[in-house]
């Protein structure tokens, strides 16, 4: 007995020295918020402080950073990052460069063959070289900022690089340029779309591409030629040229995606209960553990500025000055072209051009992976851009006769973001502001924005390319490089992008519809989001005189979706044997298309949905296909088509000679979803709710991988809304059963702003501000977003010190 109270006794003591470990640990890895630091002065060949910084912490860790030099206020900027999220940047970093298998191993080396290929970095060092001096000085601040951190500050590793063995890097101003790329690269997924259709075309034909994926509702589709016919005269689809870009990793952005874009709209003071501007935004991107975004405010002479900043970039991206506000939507424009480039049969180091044949611009890469030798690689660029289907998992790229290369306007050394970003945080006026936007390249964004003035305006802003009136595939699918009408010929000039200044109406709103009427004379894109959400936004926008903040916050968080409307009266008129079936219909009576996380009919709808896309498309374009690109598209507007034209060709089951109509289509995808939901969630059809599927997934890179860890990582709340409302919680339709119908992108950012008095603007995003998951800061804002609820962009004095003052103080 006396043995056994001793090993009990030795095991508390055990038990008491590992949370002792363990406290002090996380004690010496938070952030330090209070007293001061000292710091290198700057001075020749070095950077540094020149003047004193103050770092107010409000009481939800949001950093107020004061200076007496801008480049001072991104030195506290990087500081505060590098405390916070650290791992973060790291993961941001190795994203850019293509330096992922060094920390996660094999798993991750397709994406640094596809990265490598695409040529971040490269492009982030070109754009390096020709930015700014004032960029140039703010990034080696903030670089500076950082790395006092790394070197001096930082008492113990953030977890993930005690885990994976790996000890935190220097950070260099490219890593800045490289992750505001790949910012880039999410938002712009139309080179995708291309792809799409040409592994369609070893499937269907034009036509049926066309119904499959519609032009935007009530046009025509883009007139081209017959690609289809095309890609089979030149050999594209079958052998090795075929595999070339069959391979490619799916490590395409998710732009091309139902349910990912963003909204904002602005109203004038005729059409609010205050008389002055109030401005709405809200970035639907992907959700993650920490959040996206970090909120700062930086404050400086000439600078006075508070919003979203992104860990690894010195500004702030979205938010508002002492004198306007602005917000972002994607507009999703062409601006990226797929080029089937002929590699030359007598010597596989050249390619077709139009004038002969030119060699490859070759660059050897050595992937590190860990666990396993280093991986040799070389990467091909053409007249056009890079070849990214050397990325493909082909044994020997060189068999392929054919090679797609890459044009995109990101990567162009000649673009200084930086330099716009700063100059819309300085701008004074509407003007300044629109003027400030003229030279932003890429991602083209729909930027809204409000003045003290009371003036307001809509600008397309970014780099759109012009295309020959003969180029006949507009970008729609890959062109022949050799050919030069499908060249680019120039840019659409600035002041002639799409733009909306001061309307009678007294609002503009966005939310990735196409946003230009017919008479727009440029040709921006074929592949506009579906405008449910803009069409909600409007409704309610145009369903009272004047609006309160409190009216905009509410239209954030409306969860109507006019796209179930369009479906609906399909589903109420199915027929189902299924035992469940009376169950089902009587939960679905009276639904509108609200997608309330506590109602079971919301769930019923999505799982119906699926089905029905499944049965449809599966056996026409084969499993493979369906799996490996479009598993995780809705087809709301390829169902829609089919279902009011009642397509026999659509609705016939290919595998089966015996002849199916849409309605018994129909009636068979209900079943299937009954069969899914019950064998999930039990045979009880009214304790189903959408919520018990439908929940926001923040996922943690790597650890929300890791099932002793995810519990601590990763972020998961029930979230109503769907993939077309305007709370676009996107259902995921994908992977398997357990995770169905999960929501990884949605509104990352809610920012809602009073021009006039910015004590009344209010934002939240969807994590904390930390990313040390003991800390109450790393998750303290998910079931506030989920409910719609903001924090003050802009407390009082004594609010936004709340959580501690921390001083730089520069020495020599």
């Amino acid at each position: 007995m006396r043995w056994i109270v001793r090993g009990a006794g030795l095991l508390l003591a055990l038990v008491g020295v590992a949370v002792l470990i363990l406290a002090a640990y996380a004690w010496r890895a938070s952030p330090v918020t209070e007293g001061q630091w000292e710091v290198p002065v700057a001075a020749a060949g070095r950077t540094g402080l020149l003047e004193e910084v103050r770092i107010e912490r409000d009481r939800y860790g949001v950093p107020t950073i004061h200076g007496k030099r801008i480049e001072d206020v991104m030195y506290g900027l990087g500081v505060v990052h590098a405390q916070d999220r650290l791992w973060q940047m790291e993961t941001h970093r190795r994203i850019g460069a293509g330096r992922l298998s060094e920390a996660f191993g094999a798993a991750a080396l397709d994406n640094d063959k596809f990265l490598r290929a695409l040529g971040v970095r490269r492009a982030a060092a070109a754009q390096w070289q020709r930015a700014s001096s004032e960029s140039k000085a703010l990034l080696m601040a903030y670089t500076a900022g950082v790395n006092q951190v790394i070197r001096e500050k930082m008492k113990a590793r953030p977890p993930e690089f005690i885990v994976l063995g790996l000890q935190p890097e220097l950070w260099d101003p490219i890593d800045s340029l490289a992750w505001s790329l790949m910012m880039a690269w999410d938002l712009g997924g139309n080179w995708t779309t291309e792809l799409q259709r040409m592994r369609l075309s070893s499937k269907l034909s034009l036509d049926r591409i066309n119904e499959l994926l519609p032009p935007y509702p009530g046009e025509r589709p883009v007139p081209t030629r017959d690609y289809v016919q095309l890609y089979r005269d030149l050999g594209l689809l079958q052998g090795a040229s075929q595999q070339a870009w069959i391979q490619l990793p799916e490590i395409a952005p998710p732009s091309g995606i139902e349910g990912t874009g963003s909204n904002n709209w602005v109203l004038s003071g005729a059409k609010t209960v205050t008389g002055k501007p109030l401005l709405a935004n809200d970035p639907h991107l992907g959700l993650s553990a920490p959040a996206l975004w970090y909120f700062a405010r930086l404050k400086a002479p000439g600078l006075d500025v508070g919003g979203v900043t992104l860990p690894g970039l010195p500004t702030v991206v979205l938010g508002q000055n002492a004198h306007l506000a602005w917000g972002f939507t994607n507009t999703g424009p062409d601006v990226q072209d797929l080029y089937i480039e002929q590699v030359d049969s007598a010597d596989p180091q050249r390619y077709r051009t139009p004038t002969g044949t030119a060699a490859f611009e070759t660059q050897e890469e050595i992937i590190k992976v860990k666990g396993q030798a280093d991986v040799k690689f070389t990467v091909r660029a053409t007249r056009h851009g890079p070849v990214i289907s050397d990325a493909g998992t082909m044994a020997d790229v060189t068999q392929a006769r054919h090679v797609l290369a890459l044009r995109w306007t990101a990567l162009d050394a000649d673009s200084d973001v930086l330099a716009v970003a700063m100059g819309m945080s300085r701008a004074r006026t509407l003007q300044e502001f629109v003027d400030a936007a003229q030279n932003w390249v890429a991602p083209m964004q729909n930027m809204v924005v409000a003045d003290q003035q009371g003036r307001i305006a809509m600008v397309s802003a970014g780099r759109l390319p012009l295309r020959s009136p003969d180029n006949d595939l507009r970008g729609v699918a890959p062109a022949p490089g050799w050919d030069p009408r499908y060249d680019w010929i120039g840019w659409v000039p600035k002041t002639e992008t799409p733009r909306e200044l001061d309307p009678p109406r007294g609002w503009i709103a966005t939310a990735n519809q196409r946003i230009h009427g017919p008479e727009y004379k440029h040709f921006v894109t074929a592949d506009w989001t579906l405008p449910y959400r803009q069409q909600r936004i409007e409704q309610v926008l145009q369903s009272r005189e004047k609006h309160s903040m409190d009216d905009l916050a509410q239209l954030q968080s409306d969860v109507k979706s006019l796209a179930a409307g369009r479906l609906l009266p399909w589903l109420m008129k199915a027929q189902s044997s299924h035992p469940l079936a009376a169950q089902a219909m009587k939960e679905l009576a009276g639904f509108d298309g609200t997608m309330d996380a506590q109602r079971a009919a919301p769930l019923i709808f999505w799982a119906w949905q699926r089905s029905l896309a499944r049965t449809l498309v599966n056996d026409k374009i084969g499993q493979e296909l369906f799996d490996k690109s479009f598993s995780g598209r809705t087809f709301q507007d390829a169902l829609e088509g089919i279902l009011e034209r009642n397509d026999s060709w659509w609705c016939h089951d290919k595998a089966t000679s015996q002849a199916q109509t849409c309605a018994q289509r129909v009636d068979q995808a209900l079943s299937l979803a009954l069969d899914e939901l019950s064998s999930r969630f039990g045979s009880d059809v009214g304790r189903w709710k959408w919520g018990q599927a439908h929940a926001l997934w923040a996922e943690h890179r790597p650890f929300s991988k890791v099932a002793a860890l995810s519990p601590l990582f990763s972020l998961s709340t029930a979230v109503s809304g769907d993939t077309h409302t305007v709370n676009a919680q996107r259902v995921g339709l994908s992977g398997p059963t357990e995770t169905r119908y999960r929501s990884t992108h949605g509104p990352s950012l809610r920012g809602l702003y009073d021009v006039q008095d910015r004590a009344k603007s209010r934002v939240m995003h969807s994590s904390g501000q930390s990313g040390l998951p003991w800390l109450s800061s790393y998750r303290d804002f998910v079931q506030p977003w989920a409910q719609g609820a903001y924090i003050p962009l802009w407390p009082s004095a004594d609010e936004a010190a709340k959580g501690g003052t921390l001083v730089l103080r520069p020495v020599p």
